[in-house]
């Protein structure tokens, strides 16, 4: 076995008196390269700190090879003091350090040098602090959530890079595909104390859940033993005399060993809140385009966004995705074309920066909105401590000020805020930021059974691929194109990795190629729906009966939504069915009637709009 250049041992560390490590231990040998995982909130931050020297514990063995040197990104990199990006760097750069490499790196990650880092946004200054750590070649190496604000290009290049390095990594990563490239070794970090796998984070999770099934297995005998001897100590005659004083000492010590396994893994239970009922159709945009400063963003858009669709919005940062995000919400006004959202769409959005959570406040009030002991979901009035603990937060954490929070702890209270407001739309910005492995997971079934629309902005490729219907992928020149499937899906269409990474892309070419969900951009290879044939063998022209219909359509379908809306508005009366029950039924009734007829009619409109444009395009 090659000698550790890094070796921590039994390191335990403790905050507020509540134990966070309790004889932890990681080992780094030359060429490693390691991802440590684990809960938001469980120590990864802390041990990565202790590992590079910045954090001392309350005790530990550490042993750093002599003349071995050590880099460590932060998850929130501090670049105050520095007037320009290639200051930052060269602030990094020993004494016979490449300086030519340097400047290599921050060309590869789009940076000139000049830049003012006082005008970067995160994802940029990430890229910054990136350049700084790797430009040393350290002999060690290790990255806090690396890919958190990149975007796919930047990802992609770190990846690349950090494969070809000589340096050992210790990696700490919400990015699943991140992990699985990179990593050979897994240290997971579970009740204070690390467990090391010696093979990659492919092969982590089964191995993960194996060791807590067995934990299950074993804390549930335990339990049943100490209860078996509690009964014998409280009613057993016996039990005080003097030759079963060592019966009494087996059961302190099966108690103590009880409170060392601590209590059993929780799970986090995300539930939205039950949302207001809506038409199917939640957005329609139709030649939808956007500037800045004599920048085009957005370019002659179009897309319908039907209830249950899950749209993953991506492209390199600075593109527009979240320009395009507010443009489809109405939160911002296109320079042309028109954006619709349907009847009774009610948004709830996930900022990307959190901004919307007040450092000062404390977990309880963030979730109660300022006071109360409670808070409703969905009509159901729940103690804010039951929502807590439904998102991992311990009742001794209610008090605590959300600025004194990890991470990922900040960005699992946000999910939690947003999550008990009710909704039918969620827009959700870079939602995967610091969560942790078990929270994607639950986040990802909570999406997939939705019952309104996603629209999510991430840089997460494995995400994607998890949650996701369609991908809307910026082209370049503010060209954003629809793509069926997940990213993979999407790279596939495109051509592969570089396509995607592209901001120009293949323009004209891809847009022939690949289907769309988008009526404004509906392939010649779609089968006409009512004959099941593709529309390009279908009649030339509309028949007189078609033209009319998609004409009427429309107005039918707006009027049905006002209908609709008023209905809701008449049953949402509390005293209407004490009151007039005959009223009360012929009110839900027509509801039901009305809804299926807005579904058919906006089926039927769809329908003839495919077939129009593709008449139109031959």
């Amino acid at each position: 076995m090659a000698p550790p250049l890094l070796l921590l041992r039994n390191v335990h560390l403790s905050f507020g008196g509540k134990p966070l490590l309790r004889g932890a231990e990681l080992a780094l040998a030359a060429g490693d390269r390691l991802c440590l995982v684990g809960r938001n909130g469980s120590g990864k931050s802390c041990l990565l700190k202790v590992a590079a020297g910045l954090l001392e514990p309350d005790r530990s063995q550490r042993f750093l090879q002599p003349g071995a040197t050590v880099r460590y990104l932060a998850q929130e990199p501090d670049l105050s003091g520095y007037a320009s990006t290639g200051a930052v760097v060269e602030a990094g750069l020993a004494p016979g350090d490449d300086r030519h490499r340097a400047r290599l790196l921050l060309e590869g990650l789009g940076f000139s040098g000049s830049e003012d880092v006082r005008q970067l946004s995160e994802g940029e200054r990430r890229r910054c602090a990136i350049a700084r750590e790797l430009a040393t070649s350290p002999d060690i190496l290790l990255l806090d959530e690396p890919t958190n604000h990149l975007d796919l290009p930047a990802i992609e290049w770190l990846e690349n890079e950090l494969a070809g390095s000589g340096s050992a990594l210790i990696l700490i990563s919400h990015d699943r595909r991140f992990l699985t490239t990179l990593s050979q070794t897994t240290i997971w970090l579970h009740d204070g104390v690390t467990r090391r796998l010696e093979r990659g984070f492919a092969d982590f999770e089964a191995w993960r859940d194996e060791i807590i099934e067995k934990d299950e297995i074993d804390r549930h005998k335990l339990d049943r033993k100490i209860a078996t001897e509690n009964d014998w100590l409280r009613y057993g005659v016996t039990a005080r005399r003097k030759r079963n004083q060592g019966r009494l000492r087996a059961l302190e010590e099966l108690r103590r060993q009880r409170r060392a396994k601590g209590p059993a893994a929780g799970s986090i239970r995300l539930a939205t809140a039950m949302e207001q009922p809506s038409g199917r159709l939640m957005i329609e945009a139709e030649g939808v385009a956007k500037a800045f400063g004599g920048r085009t963003i957005v370019a002659d858009f179009g897309a319908r966004i039907l209830r249950g669709d899950r749209i993953g919005i991506v492209g390199p940062n600075g593109a527009g995705k979240t320009t395009l995000l507010n443009l489809l919400t109405g939160a911002l006004p296109p320079d042309r074309g028109t954006v619709r959202l349907g009847a009774g769409v009610q948004i709830v959005a996930l900022d990307q920066r959190r901004l919307s959570l007040d450092p000062a406040a404390s977990v309880a009030e963030t979730l109660s909105g300022g006071g109360g002991e409670t808070v409703s979901v969905g009509g159901e009035t729940r103690r804010v401590m039951g929502v807590m603990k439904d998102f991992l937060f311990l009742p001794e954490q209610a008090r605590t000020p959300v600025g004194a929070l990890s991470g990922g702890e900040r960005s699992r209270l946000m999910l939690a805020k947003a999550m008990i407001e009710p909704s039918n739309l969620l827009v959700l910005d870079e939602p995967t930021n610091d969560l942790d492995l078990e929270t994607l997971d639950v986040l990802e079934e909570l999406l997939s059974t939705y019952a309104g629309a996603v629209l999510l902005v991430s840089h997460d490729r494995d995400f994607l691929d998890r949650t996701v219907t369609a991908v809307i992928a910026g082209n370049g020149d503010g060209r954003w194109i629809q793509y069926a499937g997940g990213y993979s899906d999407m790279v596939a269409q495109r051509g592969g990795v570089e396509a995607a990474a592209s901001e120009g892309g293949r323009g004209r070419e891809q847009e022939r190629r690949q289907p769309r969900s988008s009526p404004s951009r509906t392939p010649s290879e779609m089968p006409d729906q009512a004959t099941g044939r593709s529309s390009a063998g279908a009649r030339r022209k509309l028949s007189f009966r078609q033209a009319y219909d998609l004409r009427s359509l429309p107005v039918r379908i707006e009027a049905g939504e006002v209908k609709i809306a008023e209905l809701r508005r008449t049953l949402s009366d509390p005293g209407l069915y004490a009151r007039d029950r005959a009223a009360f039924d012929r009110a839900a009734t027509a509801l039901s009637a009305a809804e299926a007829d807005l579904a058919a009619a906006e089926e039927e409109w769809l329908r003839l709009e495919l077939i129009r444009e593709e008449i139109e395009g031959r």
